[in-house]
């Protein structure tokens, strides 16, 4: 990325590979990423939950709302696509997903009536990728993953990315969002040309939080990568030999072991917190918080 200074000529023979996706799991709990990325089978997941499930929908419903001729981005048409994917996993029963299936048709037709839905963007769910050096010299990293949306703006890139989750999103929360910064160091790599702008649209409030990166806290976004990629690549040569799964890569409970992909599979997390139900985390909720 030209603007921050890096030098991206010669790599290490080693470099680790990491997405947002991948540091966020293991600062959350090193064991759920160890299950979900290193042992072979995986061990047993929960079922579908209900707000992953809407999200995907919203998600390929936007991606393919821009695939289409621009005369054909209708709000309408939205909403069809809406339908068109919709899938009812996670959710109580077929009425309470035909709730969601309506509220998400009006969300990303609102979304589309007012929002500037006419360009064309650079990347839709593309993926982008750049080796980085956080404090100057040979790269120590590369930054990878898939952005929602890249927009091109007055010779600039923008990254966007879409939230369906209960709460609306403010300019902290973009600004502070690692996935966000490296996605735009990794999109600036990519596509050779500056970018700074993150935004986070959330479909159910109409809320769009923007924040503009500097140089510099895109380089603190890319210390703290590297320092939980660090960590990572220690854990993992370490279990290679030989080392305590369970020492080596810790269970971080909270109440995030509530919904925890990995719950039937791990005993700290299942003491930890009581399970809540697959649809305990859709956005505006009209019930109270359920558990088993």
């Amino acid at each position: 990325m030209g603007q921050l200074g890096f030098d991206f000529g010669e790599q290490p023979k080693r470099l680790t590979r990491v997405t947002p996706a991948r540091l966020s799991t293991f600062d959350d709990c090193p064991r759920r990423y160890r299950m979900n990325y290193l042992d072979r089978p995986t061990p047993q997941r929960s079922g579908p939950w209900a707000h992953s499930t809407l999200g995907a929908v919203v998600h390929t419903a936007l991606r393919e709302l821009f695939d289409l001729p621009v005369q054909r981005r209708t709000p309408e048409r939205a909403a069809a696509l809406v339908t068109q994917h919709w899938k009812d996993g996670g959710f109580a029963d077929a009425e309470q997903a035909a709730v969601y299936r309506e509220r998400a048709r009006r969300w990303v037709a609102d979304y589309v009536e007012h929002n500037d839905v006419s360009g064309d963007p650079v990347g839709l769910e593309r993926w982008v990728s750049a080796p980085a050096a956080p404090e100057g010299g040979p790269p120590s990293l590369i930054v990878e993953g898939r952005a929602d949306r890249i927009d091109a703006r007055g010779g600039e890139l923008v990254v966007v990315d879409y939230k369906t989750g209960k709460r609306a999103p403010d300019e902290y929360e973009a600004r502070a969002s690692q996935a966000l910064a490296l996605y735009a160091v990794a999109a600036a790599r990519t596509l050779r040309k500056p970018c700074r702008r993150v935004e986070l649209h959330h479909l159910p409030s109409g809320t769009i939080a923007a924040a503009e990166h500097t140089d510099d806290s895109l380089r603190r976004q890319l210390r703290r990568a590297h320092e939980t990629a660090t960590d990572l690549r220690t854990a993992t040569d370490t279990l290679s030999e030989g080392g305590d799964p369970d020492e080596v890569f810790p269970a971080r409970t909270g109440r995030h072991c509530a919904w925890c992909d990995f719950r039937p599979s791990c005993a700290d997390g299942r003491r930890a917190a009581q399970a809540v139900l697959p649809w305990a985390l859709l956005a505006s909720r009209d019930d109270g918080a359920m558990t088993e």
